[in-house]
């Protein structure tokens, strides 16, 4: 039965297309055991996480409390630019794979549930606010999927005709994703049957990221073709693009972008935004409520991800090869470094314990996760880990964006 979307969706969506787009992953992947770090044990799923290991194609599941490995969930595919949401129960782990792999991965048994390939190359993915579906955004061939998040069935497809970047869930039952060749925004709506697309033009050129704030209402991408990025408030109807920071590298010769930032790794930090310059040693703050630059802060080295701890008090900066050995700590209040380690070669991701007590590094190239205390700096533990890249902690669950 197709499912068609109404006329004002320039792109078919049908379930019948994508049921023959999609290749289901055999027995012997899905059956593949867990490789048990230490016996597994009854716990809460609040307190563990994941962490990816790029290189073996694994999830290694950790445990917040016990600053501990406790599984290893093996047969994930391509994980080199892997991004995981989770189940509003926090039971389950979705994996979306480089090679446009879906996995849907049970934390608490360690092992695959469910598992597609989707697509020839995936970049990431989002779960709908009521946590029924599951959307993956796609390189090759472009466009969006979106799948039942208990079976994996398809449920639609959204072809677009390019790239599609900064796929994020919005309240209501909506995604929002942009596309990089056509500078469009699109909002595909699943309140009621099929989706409803709106489409926004006018984005920029060669948009390569975008987020969503904490309330849902602004979604922000930022533009690798041009200084500068573009702001759409989602409580409009239609939304309207609004440039903001144009030009923001106007007169400065611009430096060689050796690893593109992760719009994700944006901060809301009291009533600022910190942001990474595209191919700049510099972090951008921008005020949250009038989308003004509010100052700048000189940085190491080419910014990739500027995460701020719960609390806002503080942001954590990791960069780009080959700089990429060192964190720098930013005071919100001030805007001034207060504090740099170096962790070791190719710092990859980082991510704050909920509350903000702790922050988790992964340090790849020494096969390890650092868990420094977010107040003194100290480091409390350390765990082994292959390759390690993304983590993400089951509390993402309940934010919207995460």
């Amino acid at each position: 039965m197709d499912r068609r979307v109404p006329a004002r969706n320039p792109g078919a969506v049908t379930r019948r297309t994508l049921l023959g787009a999609v290749a289901v992953a055999p027995a012997a992947a899905i059956a593949a055991p867990a490789i048990a770090a230490q016996p597994c044990v009854p716990r809460g799923t609040g307190a563990m996480g994941v962490v990816v290991e790029r290189a073996s194609g694994a999830l290694l599941v950790v445990d917040q409390i016990g600053r501990s490995a406790v599984a290893r969930v093996t047969g994930l595919g391509d994980l080199s630019h892997a991004s995981v949401v989770f189940s509003p129960d926090e039971r389950f782990a979705y994996v979306f794979g480089r090679d446009g792999g879906l996995s849907k991965v049970d934390i608490v048994e360690a092992r695959i549930a469910a598992r597609v390939v989707q697509a020839g190359n995936a970049i990431g993915g989002a779960i709908s606010d009521d946590g029924r579906l599951v959307a993956v955004s796609n390189y090759e061939p472009g466009g969006v999927r979106v799948f039942d998040a208990d079976t994996l069935d398809p449920v639609a497809d959204i072809p677009t005709g390019s790239k599609t970047i900064g796929l994020v869930d919005a309240p209501g039952r909506r995604f929002v994703f942009t596309l990089w060749d056509a500078g469009e925004t699109w909002i595909a709506d699943f309140a009621v049957g099929a989706p409803a697309i709106t489409r926004v033009g006018g984005i920029g050129r060669n948009p390569y990221d975008a987020l969503i704030t904490g309330d849902g209402r602004r979604y922000i991408a930022g533009l690798f073709g041009e200084d500068g990025l573009t702001a759409l408030d989602l409580w409009q109807d239609p939304p309207q693009p609004r440039r903001i920071l144009a030009g923001y590298g106007r007169g400065e010769d611009p430096l060689p972008v050796y690893k593109m930032p992760h719009l994700e790794g944006w901060a809301l930090a009291g009533d600022r935004f910190v942001l990474p310059a595209v191919g700049r040693h510099e972090v951008l703050w921008v005020d949250a409520r009038t989308l003004q630059e509010a100052g700048r802060t000189q940085t190491h080295g080419q910014p990739v991800f500027a995460v701020a701890r719960p609390d806002g008090r503080q942001v954590w900066v990791n960069f780009a090869h080959p700089l990429n050995d060192t964190v720098q700590v930013i005071d919100t209040p001030s805007g001034e470094v207060v504090h740099t380690l170096t962790p070791g070669p190719a710092v990859l991701h980082m991510e704050f314990t909920p509350r903000g007590h702790e922050v988790w590094i992964s340090v790849r190239d020494a096969g390890r996760i650092d868990i420094h205390d977010a107040r003194s700096f100290e480091k409390r533990a350390e765990i082994a880990a292959e390759s390690p890249s993304g983590i993400f902690f089951t509390a993402r669950a309940h934010r919207t964006g995460l």
